[in-house]
C-alpha cells in the first residue's frame, strides 16, 4: 500500500523532475496498446503479472543472497504503469487514489484497526 512517507520520498527522490502522479498517469496512458475491449481486463491482469515478477525478484534473494535493488524497482515500475493506465480506464486519477487510500490508512490507523483483516474495519 502507498502511504505517506513513500509519496513524500517520491516527491523528495523527484524534485527536479516536478512529476505528479497524475502527469506520470497521463504519460503512460499514452504508451497503452491494447484496445478498448479490454480496458480494466489487460491492465488488471498485467499488475497481478508484474506483482508477481517483483515477488520472484525478493524470492532470488532467499536463494541467492543478492539483493538487485535495480531489478526489483524496474519490475515495480511495471507494476506502476499497469497502475496506471488501469486508474485510466476506471476513469479515476492516481492521485485520488493515493488519497483516499492514505485517508483510510490514517482513518484505521487512529481507530487502532490498522493491524486487522477486512475492508470494512
Amino acid at each position: 500500500m502507498i502511504n505517506k512517507t513513500d509519496i513524500e520520498a517520491f516527491e523528495y527522490y523527484n524534485e527536479d523532475l516536478d512529476i505528479t502522479m497524475n502527469y506520470y498517469q497521463h504519460q503512460a496512458a499514452g504508451t497503452a496498446i491494447y484496445g478498448s475491449e479490454h480496458a480494466v481486463i489487460y491492465p488488471a491482469l498485467g499488475l497481478a503479472a508484474e506483482a508477481g515478477e517483483v515477488a520472484n525478484k525478493v524470492k532470488k534473494i532467499l536463494r541467492d543472497g543478492k539483493f538487485d535493488r535495480a531489478a526489483i524497482s524496474d519490475e515495480v515500475g511495471d507494476c506502476l504503469w499497469y497502475i496506471a493506465v488501469l486508474c485510466r480506464d476506471l476513469n479515476v486519477d492516481m492521485t485520488t487514489v493515493a488519497t483516499r487510500n492514505l485517508e483510510k490508512l490514517y482513518d484505521r490507523k487512529e481507530r487502532g484497526v490498522i493491524s486487522g483483516n477486512g475492508d470494512n474495519r
